[in-house]
């Protein structure tokens, strides 16, 4: 089982207002990055929430059963993190996507490249790669829960991929979305053109 966890708990700071409500085509980011999720090949979908929760979860119109609430949210993303793996740990996944809400840009064939790369592949990362740069979402095998729960809060999930390049499977896209995440107004309007 790999389950997809959207990590949308943040405060969006520099943004100024909520990242996962902007609009985005037809929705809303969060909207559109948990319809991607759930109509890929992924087995389950879980959205981890903090900064006003209730009214983000009310807004996307979120199953209870898929939220995990990360009290420690401002502590940074890797927080998130820890308290999706715990929430699925009764799913006994074999991998995780970690899918930043703020990468709304992808579309369906990179999720399944990755799925299928992780699915074929013995390697315990998978992470897309738009010339050169290394992007997200990022699919973490089981053997490394571990380390992501032991990684410094403020390295994150870097740490774990740097601490194992042995066990890195890039997957080559064409899909500027990959490396392009929204953290303020600018990114945002750069987005919609």
């Amino acid at each position: 089982m790999i389950v997809g966890l959207i990590l949308a708990a943040g405060k969006s700071e520099r943004m100024g207002r909520p990242k996962t409500l902007l609009p985005f085509g037809e929705d809303i980011i969060l909207g559109a990055v948990y319809k991607l999720l759930k109509s890929s090949s992924l087995d389950a979908v879980r959205v981890v929430l903090g900064h006003r929760a209730g009214e983000i979860r009310k807004k996307v119109g979120l199953p209870d059963e898929e939220v995990v609430l990360n009290p420690d949210y401002e502590q940074g993303m890797l927080s998130s993190v820890k308290a999706a793996l715990r929430a699925v740990r009764d799913l006994k996944p074999c991998g995780v996507m970690l899918y930043p809400v703020d990468h709304p840009n992808i579309s369906p064939r990179v999720i399944e490249a990755l799925i299928a790369g992780y699915k074929s592949s013995v390697e315990a990362i998978v992470m897309p790669v738009f010339k050169g740069r290394r992007g997200h979402p990022v699919l973490f095998g089981s053997e490394l829960f571990g380390e992501l729960l032991a990684a410094p809060l403020d390295i994150g999930a870097r740490h774990v991929v740097r601490a194992n390049p042995d066990k890195i499977l890039e997957i080559e896209v064409e899909e500027p979305g990959v490396v392009q995440d929204i953290d303020t107004p600018e990114d945002y309007r750069r987005l919609q053109t």
